[in-house]
């Protein structure tokens, strides 16, 4: 079974009107829905806390073989607004104890500071059977909607992503504790070299119509595939 993971409600009210979602239930503030059989996808709000929580009861609740993290994300690279990018990895770029000696951007616990996702290479593979054209690379995710300047210079000097964005990379961490497969589909809304990336933001809903014609053929083909 997949489960889809959106952030917003309207990252997924373009799923919502063109296919015949029921909604299975609401629970602590998180909605899940059944797309289809073996397909559900749940809205889990927004910052690493909210992403983590709802991630983690979706575990609980439903058993997927996979999470499918779909969203829009900020580029650090000059990139055409709608790019689709398959992450291959995610960073935690303010998580900070150097002072008690660890690099930057460890995880304690699970003691460290990439986060893989699942087959990247299997994954890539059925987007371009599709006719996906798509990028893959590293995704930072942080409690900031990052915007030009000396934050997210930092950020792309210190940990080399392609993206930013705020949820990723809590869901891949409680993935990867939970010993569940996850994948990440990100749709560029704005470009972090850009002074006004933050109003190329606010069109993330054409990006995200675009970005949810592709996933649901994804994640069929993984369900389909059983892998």
């Amino acid at each position: 079974m997949i489960g889809l993971a959106y952030a917003l409600e309207g990252e997924i009210r373009s799923i919502l009107k063109t296919a015949s979602p029921k909604l299975l239930e609401t629970v602590s503030g998180v909605k899940i829905y059944e797309i289809e059989p073996d397909l559900l996808a749940y809205v889990g709000g927004v910052g690493k806390v909210n992403a983590a929580m709802s991630a983690q009861l979706f575990l609980d609740r439903y058993r997927p073989d996979w999470i499918v993290n779909a969203g829009v994300a900020g580029s650090f690279l000059d990139l055409p607004i709608g790019t689709v990018v398959l992450a291959e990895d995610f960073v935690q770029h303010d998580v900070d104890t150097t002072a008690m000696g660890d690099p930057i951007g460890l995880v304690s616990t699970v003691d460290r500071v990439d986060f893989p996702t699942s087959e990247t290479e299997r994954l890539s593979a059925i987007l371009t059977a599709q006719g996906v054209a798509h990028r893959v690379g590293r995704v930072a995710t942080g409690e900031v909607f990052l915007t030009k300047g000396a934050r997210a210079d930092w950020v792309a000097e210190t940990f080399s992503p392609t993206l930013c964005e705020m949820e990723g990379g809590a869901i891949a961490q409680v993935c990867l504790r939970g010993g569940v497969k996850f994948a990440a589909l990100k749709s560029v809304s704005d470009r972090l070299c850009q002074e006004n990336n933050a109003q190329e933001y606010f069109n993330y809903g054409e990006a995200m119509a675009a970005l949810n014609a592709i996933v649901l053929p994804f994640a069929r083909a993984i369900r389909d595939e059983r892998g």
